[in-house]
């Protein structure tokens, strides 16, 4: 699906409907003393090994896009989710 780069929205710290650049947003690296990871590595990787339990877990074919919003007057930086499930979100050129 094709989004265009700037949408005018709105934005709280204006009060007002500005122009607002998108961009993808992308997760940063995982922490590696996070408890997820801690709890994760107690459980599979300590010790002589054996097998290791994992539940199967389906992973779903797509994700619903996220980009970060920010306001060309302010600047201020938000969110935006899209709620609908696809395969590709392109940020497009407005021609």
């Amino acid at each position: 699906m094709e989004i265009p780069k700037e949408q005018k929205l709105y934005c709280k710290k204006c009060n007002a409907h500005t122009l607002h650049k998108l961009k993808q947003f992308k997760p940063g690296k995982a922490r590696a003393m996070a408890w997820g990871t801690r709890e994760n590595e107690r459980k599979h990787k300590s010790g002589y090994g054996g097998k290791a339990e994992f539940t199967a877990t389906v992973k779903k074919q797509t994700k619903e896009p996220t980009f970060v919003i920010e306001c060309t007057v302010c600047g201020r930086k938000s969110y935006k989710n899209i709620q609908k499930r696809m395969k590709k979100a392109e940020l497009v050129a407005k021609s």
